[in-house]
């Protein structure tokens, strides 16, 4: 157990987690220089440059004549994703602090940053990207080593894309990372800390061992699930699977059981001996929440059938997804979805059209409310069709959240005003170093998913970085505004929102869809409302059919004949007609700039 080195790489977006963890394949001799991504190896990882699955990896590394095993822990980077990273962080011993030389420590590395701290990690100061024009190394090692309290020769310094410097920092892991602690002979304590489903073999468990061995053969229990199965294969994690005999404590590797959902074995759950059980399951288990709604329905309603097989394949992959049936008067048969933030519904909505071919419609996202009525009872809901009747709420409960925004100090009035309109209260303002500032909000959850990620990079120059966690629940004059298009309510449009904040919502839904919904022969009116009072309109005009054309001449009573039975016409055509809908309508619905 001395040789075993489990550690794990922490880094914003974009730092060069990725690219750091292929060299050290490379230097370790598990891949060949040169090889293309090898972790990130899903095509929407390698084409937005981030991490969605967390992966783990056994290498051999010689030093002095000794081998050491190394298991790395590649961890999600993106906020949406923390509960897999904690996990991920609570797997191992130490931890490397990747930070990009010429942009300094952004939010979310500070947020993973306290959570290894948290689970008391030998954090390893990295700097990468040292050979780009814009590094600034001294300053941000100065930096590096103030916020860990460290001396500035601790900091390792390399470029992860020439491979210069990561054999010192292997030779550091082996120095400074300690070697895992547990007891061979005690009960079964094993952590959970990844699973996916293959086809063919059922769930693939990613485990971490604490105490005891596993032996192919053994029963396990889950303690979340309650499920027991029996172990039909053991091994180490590669870049495939190596079947062994056992995994000892201190060891990483995985576990094939015939566990046929994904949900069985969850992420964070504890593995011990179904005849032998330790005395209880190791700490910090979750059930993952989802924090955003949305509606998914197919492009085409016939397509119904192919949706609901997908996202049943898709949820054996990625437990974290929930959803339930719903049907809309707009866009028939659906699903109400639950996601763990908007980049989580992206990448769902991404992965659904390219591994299922299945092309979908995503309403308003959404946000969960608890709703306390007149009669004593109280309800939480995420889909504004379930808004109960005014008159039967005696409050609403909306979820704020902890939000930390990094930004350069130059930006930092622009920063505040965005917050300001959107609800924000200022907790406090910590200047990092003499240019940039960590600046400290409690923001509504239901601000932040319409477009306050794209708002902050606009107003800072894609300078400010975001984290937020779920602080708790407060009372908001929240209202349910509807679209009304001819005077039909269209569900699908329905949305949520902040009493001050209907108007200027509706206003921005309206003129959307003026633009999105083609003109008729008759005039159309969109309109917001709250209940029967109407807030906002936007109409489109009517096309105008030249019915004077062929009167050429002859007295002017002719052409008011033709044009009063052309208004008569417009008029019936208003009460009878429908209006075409198209599918961009729904989908520029989210596009509307609500500021």
């Amino acid at each position: 157990m001395k040789n075993i080195r489990n550690f794990c790489i922490i880094a914003h977006i974009d730092h060069g987690k990725s690219t750091l963890a292929d060299r050290i394949l490379e230097e370790t001799h598990v891949v060949e220089r040169g090889a293309a991504q090898v972790l990130d190896d899903m095509e929407l990882e390698r084409e937005k440059g981030i991490t969605i699955k967390s992966h783990a990896v056994r290498m051999d590394y010689e030093l002095d004549g000794q081998t050491y095993e190394f298991n790395l822990i590649d961890t999600p980077g993106h906020v949406d994703f923390g509960y897999e990273v904690s996990r991920s962080l609570a797997s191992c011993e130490g931890a490397l602090l990747v930070v990009d030389a010429s942009q300094g420590i952004e939010a979310q590395t500070m947020s993973n940053l306290y959570q290894a701290m948290e689970h008391n990690l030998e954090i390893i100061p990295v700097i990468n990207k040292i050979d780009m024009p814009a590094a600034d190394i001294e300053g941000t090692v100065h930096e590096l080593a103030e916020t860990l309290g460290v001396d500035d020769e601790s900091v390792f310094k390399l470029s992860a894309k020439t491979g210069q410097g990561v054999s010192e920092l292997l030779a550091g892991i082996v120095a400074r990372v300690p070697a895992p602690s547990g007891d061979d002979e005690a009960p079964v304590r094993a952590l959970v800390f990844d699973s996916f489903y293959d086809v063919y073999r059922g769930v693939i468990v990613l485990v971490r061992m604490y105490d005891g061995v596993l032996r192919r053969g053994d029963t396990i229990h889950f303690w979340a699930s309650g499920s027991a199965n029996d172990i039909e294969e053991i091994g180490a994690v590669g870049l495939g699977l190596h079947p062994g005999k056992e995994l000892r404590a201190g060891e990483v590797g995985y576990i094939i059981a015939s566990i046929k959902d994904v949900s069985d074995a969850r992420v964070g759950d504890t593995i011990t001996l179904d005849d032998n059980r330790c005395e209880g399951p190791l700490a910090g288990y979750k059930e993952p929440k989802p924090m955003v709604y949305s509606g998914l329905f197919p492009l085409a309603k016939e397509d119904y059938v192919v949706l609901r097989d997908s996202l049943a394949k898709l949820k054996l992959n990625d437990a974290s997804i929930t959803y339930e049936k719903e049907s809309s008067m707009a866009l028939g048969h659906g699903f109400r979805c639950g996601f763990l933030g908007m980049l989580h519904l992206e990448i769902v909505k991404e992965r659904l059209l390219r591994e299922y071919n299945c092309g979908i419609i995503t309403t308003t996202p959404s946000v969960r409310f608890q709703i306390f009525l007149t009669d004593g009872t109280n309800i939480e809901i995420n889909n504004p069709v379930e808004m109960p009747d005014p008159v039967r709420i005696l409050r609403i409960l909306e979820p704020i959240m902890n939000v930390e925004i990094i930004v350069p100090n130059q930006f930092v009035g622009n920063i505040m005003q965005l917050a300001q309109e959107r609800r924000g209260t200022q907790k406090d303002m910590q200047y990092i170093d003499e240019k940039r500032v960590a600046l400290h909000y409690e923001l509504p959850l239901l601000e932040i998913i319409f477009d306050f990620f794209d708002k902050l990079k606009s107003v800072s120059r894609g300078y400010a970085s975001l984290d937020y966690s779920f602080r708790d629940m407060r009372p908001a004059p929240i209202v349910k505004v509807d679209i009304m298009i001819n005077g039909e309510r269209v569900d699908a449009m329905s949305f949520m929102c902040h009493e001050e904040k209907a108007h200027p919502w509706g206003k921005a839904v309206t003129e959307t869809l003026r633009d999105e919904i083609p003109r008729h022969l008759f005039k159309i009116a969109l309109q917001a409302s709250i209940g029967s009072k109407i807030i906002a309109r936007s109409t489109i005009n009517a096309m105008r059919k030249n019915v004077t054309a062929k009167c050429y001449g002859g007295d002017i009573t002719r052409k008011k004949k033709l044009l009063e039975k052309q208004k008569a016409g417009k008029k019936r055509m208003k009460e009878i007609g429908s209006v075409a809908v198209p599918q961009e309508a729904f989908l520029s619905v989210l596009r509307a700039d609500r500021t």
